[in-house]
């Protein structure tokens, strides 16, 4: 005996029924969004100061010494996983000048990310909201988007969660790449449903990070020593804990003082050792609380294993004691993935995200000056902004927690006649017992299509 498929294939017709409207609205969105973008990157339209200086100042030093063969660890600007070397050398296979190649390198990463969520949106059973969030949310965060190599990060990860469903061996390489480079993609990997996939994704997500961790080290120096700094670091003046801080010293409570350290403006002086143990002790149980979910869980759907990922994402973010303006680019992609799935419990979760990225562009660079001044018009930005992105952590908990309760009824099977074995539409013979995984994984197209034009046979034949 056999259970059928839990798929029908994608059919072209399926494909080309979608609203060509939406995909013109889209193009035509992505391309004036972008064109403003670049206007405002290479300062023909100005959007505060100059935010270029990180790339042709810093990133351009750090690419001299690499060359060299070396880390630039005597520099403590330097605060990334020794995969970060790469991305900071890519502009230099490119003929122009390093600030320009990097701006192409960064709009050929955000072009992709649209272009791979828009092909997710079109498959049958799934949306291109996704598409939106990111086509709409990206040109929020104003020029810093392409001055920092977070959105090349980003659209790695956001390829990696893409294809682990389908594809989990290349989603586990994609984010353990991802991973060597800035840390927080390796944080999708937390909700993938237990099973053969599961360990094959974590296992090459694992294993291409360490490989390529080695390979590094073993080629050059100093790849690990930024790690030394950690313990030294203050409290980075845009995060959630530096908010007391800010109102302490608008009353005139607080004599400690905001510089430069580490790579990012901070704030040193008293409660802040405090303030410190308190963030990482929210870190610490907000990733407990993630492990509970993941060992409690009783049911799944589709958009379960994305829906996990934004929510580790934004504990990590706002139990950091550091928020650049750059790490809404990860929630923003990582958001957009949770959209391509109608059944998803994050949406009033990325409009809290998308509600906080124009706020994000006015406190940095807007009004940046004023942050490190304790300006209390804006500290009251940078308050609302941090409180939308609480707000979000919060709710995602909520959302992902009761998604996920309540017992998982098995639907129902197909009962085939005593035949030879056929392949399935997606390619593998379907063995008894598998009848819930199948669903969740190869029915991921078409989550909430009812089970029985998901299946072929009779109403007779659909129960046993």
């Amino acid at each position: 005996m056999e259970l059928a498929p839990a798929t029908e294939s994608v059919s072209s017709r399926g494909r080309l029924g979608r609203p060509l409207g939406a995909l013109a609205a889209l193009g035509a969105t992505w391309t004036a969004t972008r064109a403003l973008l670049v206007l405002m990157v290479t300062g023909v339209l100005k959007a505060g100061g100059d935010v270029t200086a990180d790339v042709w100042m810093i990133y351009h030093a750090w690419y001299g010494v690499l060359q060299t063969g070396t880390f630039p660890f005597d520099d403590v600007t330097w605060q990334y996983p020794p995969g970060a070397a790469l991305v900071i050398l890519l502009p230099g296979l490119l003929p122009w000048s390093y600030l320009v190649s990097f701006w192409v390198i960064c709009g050929i990463a955000d072009a992709a990310a649209t272009a791979l969520l828009v092909r997710t949106g079109l498959r049958r059973g799934r949306a291109l909201t996704g598409a939106w969030m990111w086509v709409v949310g990206v040109p929020l965060l104003g020029p810093m988007i392409y001055n920092r190599f977070d959105v090349i990060v980003t659209a790695v990860a956001l390829a990696g969660l893409l294809a682990l469903i389908r594809r989990p061996a290349v989603g586990g390489v994609l984010l353990g790449l991802g991973g060597i480079v800035k840390i927080w993609p390796l944080i999708g990997l937390i909700g993938t449903p237990s099973g053969r996939r599961t360990r094959r994704s974590w296992t090459l997500a694992g294993a291409t990070a360490v490989s390529i961790g080695f390979l590094l080290t073993a080629g050059m120096n100093g790849a690990f020593d930024f790690l030394a700094f950690q313990k030294d670091r203050g409290i980075e003046v845009e995060s959630l804990g530096a908010l007391p801080l800010h109102l302490a010293r608008i009353a005139g409570t607080w004599d400690g003082r905001v510089t430069m350290n580490y790579g990012s403006p901070e704030m040193l002086g008293p409660w802040v050792a405090v303030i410190s143990k308190v963030m990482m002790a929210g870190t610490l149980l907000g990733f407990a609380w993630l492990l509970l979910w993941r060992f409690t869980s009783k049911r799944r759907n589709a958009a379960t294993m994305y829906d996990a990922a934004l929510c580790a994402l934004l504990i990590f973010v706002v139990t950091s004691r550091v928020i650049s303006p750059q790490y809404l680019v990860w929630l923003i992609g990582v958001a957009a993935v949770c959209l391509t799935v109608r059944s998803t419990s994050q949406r009033p979760v990325a409009v809290l995200i998308l509600l906080a990225c124009p706020l994000t562009l006015l406190e940095f660079p807007i009004m940046f000056s004023q942050v490190l001044a304790s300006g209390p018009a804006a500290v009251a930005v940078l308050a609302l902004r941090n409180l939308l992105l609480l707000a979000a952590a919060v709710l995602s908990c909520v959302r992902l927690w009761r998604s996920t309760r309540g017992e998982a009824a098995l639907p129902p099977t197909v009962v085939l006649d005593r035949e030879p074995a056929e392949l399935s539409a997606a390619g593998y013979p379907v063995r008894p017992g598998i009848a819930y995984e199948q669903d969740l994984l190869d029915g991921i197209d078409h989550p909430g299509a009812p089970v029985e034009r998901r299946r072929p046979g009779t109403p007779a034949q659909q129960r046993r």
